[in-house]
Formats: structure tokens, sequence, C-alpha cells
């Protein structure tokens, strides 16, 4: 697992190309990055069913629970078939557009 630190987001990516182990060690860790934003980086997978994806969902519900953004990158999915509860986009930069966009909610209170 690599961790990246940009400002107030983490980004964390697979490294080892065993999506259940990565979320197991991203579910033991998380104590780490809960303070953050998290962008969770797995479109080296090429091909990801949306039981792979919403394997993310526990996790993700947690962090927007704390008032933090919980985003994956990947350009697999069919975004219709995933559920709406995850925040699902094909880029880093699309990550980092919805975490500023999302903090500005946050801000004004929605």
């Amino acid at each position: 697992m690599k961790v990246e630190q940009k400002g107030h987001t983490v980004i964390v990516k697979d490294t080892q190309g065993d999506l259940d182990s990565f979320r197991l060690k991203l579910t033991n860790e998380y104590k780490t990055f809960q303070k953050s934003n998290i962008i969770v980086d797995i479109s080296k997978y090429k091909t990801l069913s949306v039981k792979d994806i919403e394997s993310f969902l526990p996790l993700s519900k947690t962090h927007r629970k704390a008032k933090k953004s919980f985003i994956i990158v990947t350009s697999e999915p069919d975004f219709n078939a995933v559920s709406d509860k995850l925040a699902i986009v094909r880029s880093l930069q699309e990550a980092h557009d919805i975490i500023e966009m999302e903090e500005i909610e946050r801000d004004l209170g929605f």
C-alpha cells in the first residue's frame, strides 16, 4: 500500500495487486487517515465487479459520518450500477475536484 499526503487529503494506492488484502489493510490502518479526506486509487485494476467496489461502502460510510470525503478512483465500473452512496470517479483530478466541492458544501453547512 502506497500512501501519499497532499494537504488535507491522503491518496492510498494498492501496490500488491490483491483488492481484498488492500481493503483489509486500509480498514486496519484507518485510524491513521481518519482526520484527512481519503482518495482510494484502484484504477490499476482492469476487471472489477460492482461487488468489489461496493466492498468499500462500510469504510466510506464511517468516513463520511466524520464529515470527511471518501472518493474511489477507478476506470472500470458502470457508474449507474454502483451504489450512489459511494463517490466514484475516473481520475485523480476529478477526485480532488469533488473533495474541493464537498469541503465548500461543508463550510456552507450543507
